[in-house]
């Protein structure tokens, strides 16, 4: 229950108790702030987002020892955002509480950054930051983040030039047998390095025309790389597999044979392939041979992004077939490859007001004198 008592001198001290049945009470000199401070007090416990005091003096870096292990992360995700929080994060907030944090020194703070980071690696630590404060006013460290509105603007994206069939023509004719399938796959199916490097026999299945992308091959410091779960949990994806892709695995597994848990791609010793091996060792003199010094492997994703539109298939179909998180960054990344409104209605007209040939010549004569 709430009170308000007058101390012998003079002061006046409000109480009352939490939901656990916890004391907290202050002192004041006048009655009239001791009502303000008690009425405040149970007004927020009665909407429920009252918050004890005492929690919000637990420093950043406390409350970030047990937040991190908590994540649900992908490890080259969590090998980020340790290096972000130490290199970053723990200098800066590191010692103060959190309810000692304002706004202010985080604006203060995400400009410092911004100074000495690209704007994408800016964005990814602010948006850090935010995740690690909305997560301590959930778990009731405090009322509200300082973080409300700080996160930088999305940087600008340079527009996505696709390779032409030609240069892709060039690069598979440029590959070595041994990742020659490795080319078209990425061409023809879209799959990341690490989806791709990652693929296993069993995933393919001819038949039905059709791949599974389940995991990917990550590389995890000081240690072999690893099969893992890929991106988000749209990656996970079934695939339709052409027959120009269907070929060039059915002839990669002719040369190199595999049992159904085996990778299709390994290295020749038979292990899996190392994906900066692979990008040092395979990709960059496959990519000089082909006159492409600036392709990378994943310039074989937007091409399989930019057959997808030209042949009109859907944001929902293209964001699929990539693995994207979402329809949105699709469209971020490719809407300027879309025919647009107005010349999708030109050619609507077009198509509407043509007739063929022989309806006209057959029209022409019926209406002869």
């Amino acid at each position: 229950m709430a009170s308000i008592a007058r101390r012998p001198d003079g002061t006046y001290r409000p109480r009352f108790r939490d939901a656990s049945g916890k004391e907290h009470a202050r002192h004041f000199k006048r009655k009239v702030d001791a009502q303000r401070w008690l009425d405040e007090q149970t007004a927020a416990l009665v909407r429920g987002d009252w918050v004890d005091p005492m929690r919000g003096r637990c420093t950043f870096r406390v409350y970030v020892s047990t937040w991190l292990p908590a994540q649900p992360l992908r490890d080259t995700s969590r090998r980020t955002y340790d290096s972000y929080l130490r290199n970053h994060l723990l200098p800066a907030f590191g010692d103060r509480g959190l309810s000692a944090v304002t706004r202010t020194q985080v604006l203060g703070f995400r400009r410092g950054i911004e100074d000495k980071l690209s704007p994408t690696t800016s964005r990814q630590v602010m948006a850090l930051l935010a995740s690690v404060f909305t997560d301590a006013v959930e778990d009731g460290f405090l009322v509200k983040s300082p973080c409300r509105e700080t996160l930088p603007p999305r940087p600008h994206r340079e527009r996505v030039v696709p390779l032409t069939v030609e240069q892709v023509e060039a690069l598979v004719a440029a590959a070595p047998d041994r990742y020659r399938a490795l080319v078209v796959l990425g061409a023809g199916c879209g799959l990341r390095l690490g989806e791709a490097l990652g693929l296993k026999v069993g995933r393919v299945r001819f038949l039905e025309r059709e791949l599974d992308v389940v995991e990917q091959l990550t590389l995890v410091p000081g240690a072999p790389p690893k099969l893992g779960p890929p991106k988000t949990r749209r990656s996970i994806r079934t695939v339709p597999l052409a027959d120009v892709v269907s070929t060039a695995l059915a002839e990669h597994l002719a040369a190199f044979p595999a049992g159904p848990n085996d990778l299709v791609f390994r290295s020749r010793t038979g292990g899996p392939v190392w994906p900066n091996t692979f990008n040092g060792a395979v990709w960059q003199p496959l990519r000089r041979r082909a006159g492409l010094p600036a392709a990378r492997f994943h310039d074989l994703r937007h091409f399989t992004a930019s057959a997808l539109i030209r042949y009109g298939e859907s944001v929902k179909t293209v964001a699929h077939v990539l693995g994207h998180a979402d329809e949105t960054e699709t469209l971020r990344t490719y809407s300027h490859l879309w025919p647009d409104a107005e010349t999708r209605t030109r050619a609507a007209i077009e198509v509407a007001f043509a007739r063929p040939a022989d309806s006209v010549r057959t029209e022409g004569l019926a209406h002869r004198p």
